[in-house]
């Protein structure tokens, strides 16, 4: 266990604390779950950014990372539909993308195939932390601008929807364009 793999587990461990919050949710509770949301996000890059400086990359580490993402934000999207915030279906989409995308490079492994994660996946991530965080401090505004920024804050989540599902397009296609000689079904069975 080193200091990257405990920043992950810090991220894990935040995440009942937002549901808490986010379920209890008041103008008070907005503020704190915003600073838990936002902690937990800074550990998503202060992990790897240790983990690659220090030389300390674990195969804990490349497991856990991306299960700790997807469990934050998957628990902050599903509490906010709880509360009635954000459209069930959005989520479902979001959290969706999110399992498929997981699937797919875990099925990949197995075979020795990589789908390595692009750019894109780095700005869907930070897409969706803006999104969730923009959204969770919804209560805390003054209610004669309320309006507005609920307009807003769903116009991010708008954003990060179609970021997001473009993203597992993109997993998708590079999946299966890979060469037959590395592809886990070969071209001819693939549809089959």
């Amino acid at each position: 266990m080193n200091l990257p793999n405990s920043l992950t587990l810090i991220r894990i461990i935040l995440t009942p604390l937002l549901v808490y919050l986010l379920i209890y949710i008041s103008e008070f509770h907005s503020i704190i779950a915003a600073a838990v949301f936002l902690a937990a996000a800074v550990t998503d890059w202060l992990d790897g950014h240790l983990a690659r400086r220090r030389q300390q990359v674990t195969t804990l580490g490349k497991l856990l990372d991306p299960v700790a993402d997807k469990i934050l934000v998957s628990a902050a999207l599903i509490s906010m539909v709880q509360i009635d915030l954000v459209p069930g279906w959005m989520v479902m989409l979001i959290v969706g993308r999110e399992f498929a995308v997981t699937g797919l490079r875990g099925i990949a492994a197995t075979h020795g195939v990589v789908v390595e994660a692009r750019d894109l996946a780095k700005y869907k991530t930070a897409l969706q932390y803006a999104a969730i965080i923009l959204l969770i401090l919804t209560k805390s505004i003054p209610a004669e601008i309320q309006d507005y920024y609920i307009y807003f804050s769903m116009g991010a989540l708008w954003m990060t929807l179609g970021v997001t599902l473009y993203s597992g397009v993109d997993y998708f296609v590079r999946f299966f364009r890979t060469g037959d000689m590395t592809a886990p079904v070969k071209r001819e069975d693939r549809w089959h």
